[in-house]
């Protein structure tokens, strides 16, 4: 008894680029990490935010430092794309959900925040950040996430930030309530 030929599988640039064309579609459903001009960068399944140094993001033109709201909403943001790419990320791999059909009307629910407690720990400098956060807990109803954030060097950090979140409910957004 002869078996059916193994299905080879896809060539590893098709993979990446479809997994890259999901992870725009979650960041272009956000219009405010637009505004901010943050980026990400994609290695596997694990994601660093980039915040470009731009003057409208100076708090105090004196010193000049980063404003510590653009600093917690960054580390914010890296909290919730993160937590939404995990979550986006299992259900491409499960087959759940096909990536070329993703744009931002049709994308999974956001998390929504319940709190976010920020540590600022130096002043931001008017040059690039970097952010990574890690999923310490993540349930149907609740997820806890930390972030860290830095500019030059990593183990010198800028801030970090905890963040609890309410999942959403599973399935596409119908219509956009986030």
């Amino acid at each position: 008894m002869t078996q059916p030929p193994r299905k080879r599988p896809e060539p590893v640039q098709v993979v990446k680029s479809r997994r890259d064309a999901a992870l725009r579609a979650l960041v272009s459903g956000v219009p405010y990490i637009q505004f901010l001009g943050i980026r990400f960068d994609r290695r596997g399944d694990e994601l660093t935010a980039e915040l470009p140094f731009d003057e409208k993001l100076i708090g105090n033109p004196l010193i000049p430092a980063l404003h510590g709201g653009v600093t917690a909403a960054f580390l914010e943001v890296t909290a919730i794309i993160e937590l939404s790419w995990t979550l986006l990320w299992e259900d491409m791999e499960a087959g759940r959900i096909d990536p070329a059909t993703l744009d931002p009307m049709h994308l999974p629910r956001l998390p929504k925040t319940i709190d976010f407690t920020v540590d600022y720990l130096r002043s931001g400098l008017p040059r690039d950040g970097y952010a990574r956060a890690r999923v310490n807990r993540s349930g149907r109803r609740y997820a806890s996430v930390h972030v860290e954030a830095w500019q030059d060097n990593r183990s010198r950090l800028l801030a970090q930030g905890t963040g609890h979140f309410l999942m959403p409910p599973t399935g596409p957004a119908t219509e956009r309530d986030d």
